[in-house]
């Protein structure tokens, strides 16, 4: 028997043992997925650690951009010369933000063919509408239209009625090797559920870019109608795929709210989500609280890296400055300190014309002494 030999990463295989060695290869390619998954995947050991209610940004609209894949996203695509169309939408947005009466999100989807998307197709939630033909030369005109003065688009591409529900997964591996991890694997999970329930023509699942929140990764947005029939859009983080069974048969069948996972929903503020939470209180096998809302402040509007597509933003400088929680005068720093009453100056100087009496009365009867 000829001694043939397969040359096996850095070992030397020869034929009769080949089937041994192949074992040993594959045993060692399960360790580093096992080492893989308890830093990246769904075992790492941040999971759970925070609460997410809470976490999620005050908005109204959310504006998908669907563009080629997420396996070939840049970290930055927004401000990749390489994407001209999300480079050209993100230096739009940043440009027109300000006269953009509607707290919006813009963040970078994968143009699925499955779920009917095309590269510039741009999906509106909650409007559920989908233009079609969004391109680097009319990208001026849409934002005047759509984004700035709410109306149809003019002079632009075929408007459409988006239907059934949609489920945005955050796989952008190139920004966070978190997210690539996780996406594609809850990405399969529930496309093989929803075939199972055969609803796949009434759920669309799609990758989405950043969507702020790399630590709660799988991140998951679910766009689907509430129980009075409106469209919601529900954030969750920390989702595995032994969660997705519920997202269906329980945010998207029964308008349930999933609590342990849950970061918070579009159109909300704090208080509002915070109503809205201890109204359900909705149990998930081991909630254990972890549904509580968070008592910070949110901050709409939205900004992914420096042009200004899909992040969140948390509490900032400009938001106290609004709300009065300190004054800065010239490069002064001024708090608001409680003001006293005449009667309280006038015992705290009592007291202290008390002790410098005492102190004086001691320094004699020292010397004296």
């Amino acid at each position: 028997m000829p001694l043939a030999y397969i040359l096996l990463g850095t070992r030397i295989c020869y034929a009769p043992i080949f089937s041994r060695c192949n074992r040993r290869f594959s045993l060692m390619a399960s360790s580093d997925a096992v080492v893989d998954d308890a830093k990246h995947g769904f075992s790492r050991p941040e999971m759970y650690k925070e609460n997410l209610a809470g976490t999620v940004d005050a908005y109204d609209r959310h504006v998908f951009l669907c563009y080629k894949n997420h396996s070939v996203w840049p970290p930055r695509i927004e401000a990749s010369e390489a994407d001209p169309l999300p480079n050209r939408v993100a230096s739009v947005w940043k440009a027109r933000k300000n006269d953009v009466a509607v707290k919006t999100k813009i963040t970078v989807c994968e143009a699925r063919e499955e779920a009917g998307f095309a590269d510039g197709d741009v999906l509106i939630f909650p409007d559920m509408i989908k233009y079609k033909g969004l391109e680097e030369s009319n990208v001026d005109g849409f934002f005047d239209d759509v984004i700035v003065s709410g109306k149809e688009w003019s002079s632009g591409g075929e408007q459409s009625v988006l239907s059934g529900s949609h489920i945005f997964v955050c796989a952008h591996a190139s920004r966070d090797v978190r997210c690539g991890v996780c996406g594609p694997v809850l990405m399969d999970k529930l496309n093989e559920e929803i075939e199972l329930r055969g609803l796949k023509d009434q759920i669309s699942v799609v990758a989405c870019s950043h969507v702020g929140g790399h630590k709660y990764a799988g991140n998951v947005i679910i766009f689907c109608p509430g129980p009075d029939g409106k469209i919601t859009g529900h954030w969750y983080g920390y989702v595995t795929p032994d969660d997705v069974a519920a997202l269906l048969d329980r945010q998207i069948a029964k308008g349930e709210v999933i609590q342990k996972l849950w970061r918070g929903q579009m159109g909300a503020g704090v208080a509002e989500v915070k109503v809205a939470a201890d109204e359900q209180k909705v149990g998930n096998g081991d909630d254990n609280g972890k549904g509580s809302v968070s008592k910070k402040e949110n901050v709409g509007g939205c900004c992914q890296g420096s042009n200004g597509v899909s992040c969140c933003r948390s509490a900032s400088v400009e938001q106290k400055k609004e709300t009065g929680a300190y004054k800065r005068q010239g490069s002064t720093l001024s708090c608001n300190w409680p003001s006293l009453e005449k009667r309280d100056i006038l015992t705290v100087s009592g007291i202290l014309g008390a002790l410098a009496a005492v102190a004086i009365a001691y320094k004699f009867y020292r010397r004296s002494t």
